[in-house]
């Protein structure tokens, strides 16, 4: 076959295209798991943990206060954890606070704010006692 042939180095179109395709899901692919594999610096691990939290501590919906010592357990490796939750309105006689985990740090300038605490909260009902629920606020901070 002499060198200038019109045969030489051509390929069927279907192979090539399937070929190209290949090629295109593997970069793809690729660049999805690297994506996924790198870790995000502002990551907030605060709503995650809010949900694994309110699973520890309720059944069938309704939060069990007996329960939050329990739900230090779900807190994210390297960081601490602190858990509230809060009946009640603004009448001081009807309301009722649970406490979990080591007190947040508090910045000396601004009264009431976290040092560097992520915070994520959700509405929950809570079991004060049988027969009697209530709403209650379930708070997490993680710093």
């Amino acid at each position: 076959m002499p060198p200038w042939s019109r045969e030489r180095a051509q390929a069927e179109p279907l192979p090539a295209l399937i070929a190209v395709f290949a090629v295109c899901v593997g970069l793809v692919t690729y660049t999805g798991v690297l994506g996924d594999a790198m870790p995000e610096p502002n990551r907030n691990p605060a709503p995650a943990t809010l949900s694994e939290v309110e699973q520890v501590i309720s059944s069938n919906g309704v939060v069990a206060p007996t329960r939050i010592a329990d739900a230090l357990r779900t807190k994210p490796a390297g960081y601490r954890l602190n858990i509230t939750l809060s009946t009640g309105s603004g009448n001081e006689n009807h309301t009722q606070l649970w406490h979990a985990g080591p007190p947040v740090p508090r910045t000396a300038d601004s009264v009431g704010s976290a040092e560097s605490a992520e915070i994520a909260e959700t509405v929950v009902s809570v079991r004060i006692s049988p027969g009697n629920i209530r709403p209650a606020r379930l708070r997490v901070e993680v710093w």
